[in-house]
């Protein structure tokens, strides 16, 4: 099944909490502070599979999550980091914010990836000892991960798109001019999803994409157009095939114009692409069919390549003018990513966010980040208390307190923890 567009959720590992730890050996008094490190939590990291050809493999399985790092241990132990998380996508996926609609990568090549970091390890205590706190019983919690929503979206990387009316030999073309194998039969809407075939011509190779579902109204959810016209915007060039034996009982200049005009409508930049007009089917045709389109396409300046899939009959020379048309045009597009997304300072107003909330008599602190510091603290310690008014004071919330109404003997809340204020 194709599937180009899906939603998932990822969540960075948070990093492993600083040991809190004392030296203890035999004949050594007072050996001192030796909690070590906590580890780096795992990273999310989003790389390209060149085996991978649509985005089904995420249409179960919603949300990922990266190992947390271990705990900090004693004897000045590192906690071990936490395994990064490798998540595969196809070639050309975009990666998107959900809550900003920020572009966040285009993973287009091999040496593309998007990494969304784990947090780092919180302190030992063995960091917090100073000539006058030779014991400290604190350390410093983890940084949690990031979390964020995703939206992934798959656009074929190709070189050149096939666009035109459904059974116009679309499928037919590339089956002839490449590898690829799709179902072919004489009926409307045989390609349910887009089609990829490299090309090799006289020792040059360019990919080609067979675009299903373009019909009248195709821009409004006519047919499967709205679905699958997002595939053309890599393209460097368009093929606009036409049936030009009219067996169907179709107009082949009004087909052009058509298409064309579903083009526009869904994104103006379509139609400006490059494009040689191909009229397909001409085994079928009169010389008299072709002749007439081929004066209609050029008294537009553009180039018309008659073709017969069944026969090879023009193939040789279109594959000629698209090699050497190719040669002149910019690489495929690639998406602008948006540069203004900080995830380190994303993380840091995270872990620093809280409010405060009155709750019957008291007031209480709402912060998980705090929340965890507290955790790690020995409350019967004064240099641990210390800690603690010296943390409430650097992140302005004992300020937060005041304006709150907070005033000295006041009963605050934190956690399970709680303690009366005093400037």
């Amino acid at each position: 099944m194709f599937v180009d567009t899906v939603k998932i959720k990822v969540k960075s590992g948070d990093g492993g909490n600083g040991a809190i730890s004392f030296h203890r050996e035999k004949y050594i008094a007072n050996g001192g502070p030796d909690g070590g490190d906590g580890g780096r939590g795992g990273s999310i990291i989003f790389k390209m599979d060149k085996k991978m050809s649509t985005l089904s493999n995420f249409r179960f399985k919603k949300k990922y999550v990266a190992e947390n790092g271990e705990n900090g241990k004693a004897n000045r132990s590192f906690g071990k980091s936490g395994k990064d998380l490798i998540i595969k996508v196809p070639e050309g996926t975009l990666i998107k914010d959900l809550n900003t609609e920020k572009l966040l990568a285009d993973i287009s090549s091999e040496s593309d990836t998007f990494v969304l970091k784990g947090g780092k390890g919180g302190f030992g205590n063995t960091h917090f000892a100073t000539p006058v706190r030779q014991t400290p019983r604190f350390a410093k919690p983890g940084e949690s991960g990031l979390e964020l929503d995703l939206q992934l979206e798959l656009k074929l990387l190709a070189d050149v798109g096939l666009v035109g009316f459904p059974n116009v030999g679309k499928s037919t073309i590339i089956a002839t001019i490449s590898e690829a194998k799709p179902k072919i039969a004489n009926y409307h809407f045989t390609t349910l999803s887009p089609v990829l075939g490299t090309v090799r011509h006289k020792g040059q190779s360019f990919v080609v994409a067979d675009i299903p579902g373009l019909i009248e109204n195709a821009h409004k959810g006519s047919g499967l157009g709205d679905t699958f016209l997002k595939h053309i915007e890599r393209c460097k060039m368009l093929l606009h095939v036409v049936d030009v034996s009219a067996c169907e009982g179709r107009n082949p200049e009004e087909d052009f114009f058509i298409i064309k005009s579903e083009l526009e409508n869904f994104d103006t930049t379509l139609a400006k692409k490059p494009f040689f007009v191909v009229g397909s089917k001409c085994d079928l045709a009169s010389e008299e069919q072709i002749e007439s389109f081929r004066y209609f396409t050029e008294k537009k300046g553009l180039q018309f390549f008659p073709i017969s899939s069944a026969t090879n009959y023009g193939i040789e020379k279109l594959l000629d003018a698209l090699i050497s048309k190719l040669a002149t045009l910019a690489p495929v597009k690639k998406f602008t990513i948006s540069e203004d997304i900080d995830f380190d300072q994303i993380r840091k107003l995270k872990e620093k966010n809280f409010e405060i909330l009155r709750s019957g008599k008291y007031l209480e602190i709402k912060s998980l980040w705090l929340s965890k510091v507290v955790s790690m603290l020995d409350f019967k310690d004064n240099e641990s208390l210390a800690y603690l008014r010296k943390t409430l004071e650097f992140f302005g919330i004992n300020n937060a307190l005041k304006k709150a109404g907070a005033t000295p003997g006041c009963t605050i809340k934190l956690g399970d923890f709680v303690f009366e204020f005093s400037e």
